[in-house]
């Protein structure tokens, strides 16, 4: 069961709280989405659940007739792969780590950058682009303001800010490869284009909203529809895109290790996306934002930080989360508080023993920003169970 139920506002929903550690900010953006009319049941928030714009990074919100654009967030579609290899952590030499990386990042472009058009990988491209034409159809020049980059050359990239890529040992000792990514420009252009929509829409009724940016698309209506393709597709793109750099990784393994090959289950999920649901006996729309679906036996993957543990689980199907779980470990600190409270020493000390960015421009990602994963895991034990447990050894950040 939850750590703490919260009563929200007069005729609002109930919210169930994952942790107590849960700042007023969280809260109050937790309570502004259960007062809204077409919240199902409750609105269940994970133990590294965190203030995001509008929703709580750490939600999971069912609705019936109606979804928030602005919930499932700007990264459609964002997300985890984890891939066991053949490799032992004994093959793992130090001085292969920065061949390693060096091998990796020839083949996968990170931060803002996309693949050169030598380089862009067609035939992914081909499993997307029905689902683009279509979506173009709908939505006549849905992605025409991308000026930077185009859809095409953006699969296969890993992205910035939070992004990134991992080469782990279990303790078994075998060798993991982890990587956090999503839809990269397609889906934020897809997002804002709706976000708009939606709040154009809102200002055209009489419902205060507590926060603009909880404005909703209606079940039935063409901008729903049209929404619900768009976001669909970007979720397909973000599946293939990290399906990619799996891809690009292994060959940057066999560079050195010829022998190097995956181990199934290859697992691959989303954490910012919407979809329809069966729970307590009804369809309806399921929006986590930072939050992983855990039915019963399923597989996810919960990290920690560029310094710590992370988590490979399986999902214990707990109906009051909406079978869900956490995401990750959650932010402690904003982007602005950890670079002012820590320096590029402290990234050294809580980043010992990993070969990784140990600059000014990622102490945002350091470590001590991020809440105690194995605190989070403790507060969501009725929600998945841990199958395996991986430390980095290697980290490719945005």
């Amino acid at each position: 069961m939850p750590i703490s139920i919260r009563k929200s506002v007069p005729n609002g929903k109930d919210i169930f709280v994952w942790t107590k550690d849960i700042d007023e900010k969280s809260l109050q953006q937790l309570i502004n989405v259960a007062s809204l009319p077409f919240i199902f049941k409750h609105v269940a928030a994970m133990p590294d659940v965190h203030a995001g714009d509008g929703a709580t990074i750490g939600s999971v919100i069912a609705t019936q007739g109606a979804v928030i654009p602005a919930a499932v967030g700007v990264d459609i579609g964002c997300g985890m792969l984890a891939a066991k290899t053949n490799l032992s952590g004994k093959d793992m030499e130090p001085c292969l780590l920065q061949p390693l990386m060096d091998e990796i990042l020839k083949r996968i472009p990170v931060g803002l950058r996309q693949h050169d058009p030598d380089k862009i990988h067609w035939d992914a491209v081909e499993k997307l682009r029905p689902g683009f034409e279509e979506m173009n159809e709908r939505v006549p020049g849905i992605l025409s303001t991308m000026k930077r980059t185009t859809w095409e050359a953006g699969i296969g990239t890993l992205g910035a800010g939070n992004h990134f890529l991992e080469i782990s040992k279990d303790t078994e000792n075998n060798v993991w490869i982890m990587l956090h990514s999503g839809s990269r420009g397609p889906g934020l252009h897809i997002a804002v284009n709706f976000f708009t929509k939606a709040k154009k829409l809102a200002e055209q009724t009489n419902f205060v909203l507590p926060d603009p940016e909880l404005a909703w698309l209606t079940e039935g209506t063409k901008d729903f529809d049209d929404y619900l393709f768009a976001t669909h597709w970007a979720q397909q793109y973000a599946h293939i895109n990290r399906e990619e750099m799996l891809n690009a990784v292994l060959e940057s393994l066999k560079v050195i290790w010829p022998t190097a090959s995956i181990i199934n289950p290859i697992i691959n999920c989303h954490h910012n996306y919407v979809r329809k649901e069966n729970h307590f006996g009804e369809d309806v729309w399921v929006t986590r934002k930072g939050a992983v679906s855990a039915s019963s036996e399923e597989f996810g993957i919960i990290p920690g930080s560029m310094g710590t543990r992370s988590f490979i689980t399986k999902g214990k199907g707990e109906l009051n989360s909406f079978k869900s779980s956490s995401h990750g470990a959650g932010r402690r600190l904003s982007r602005t508080e950890a670079k002012r409270t820590f320096g590029v020493e402290d990234l050294e000390k809580q980043t010992a023993g990993v070969l990784c960015r140990k600059d000014v421009k990622v102490i945002d990602e350091i470590p001590a920003a991020y809440k105690d994963i194995d605190v989070v895991m403790q507060n969501q034990s009725d929600l998945v169970e841990p199958v395996a447990v991986l430390k980095q050894i290697l980290c490719v950040k945005g």
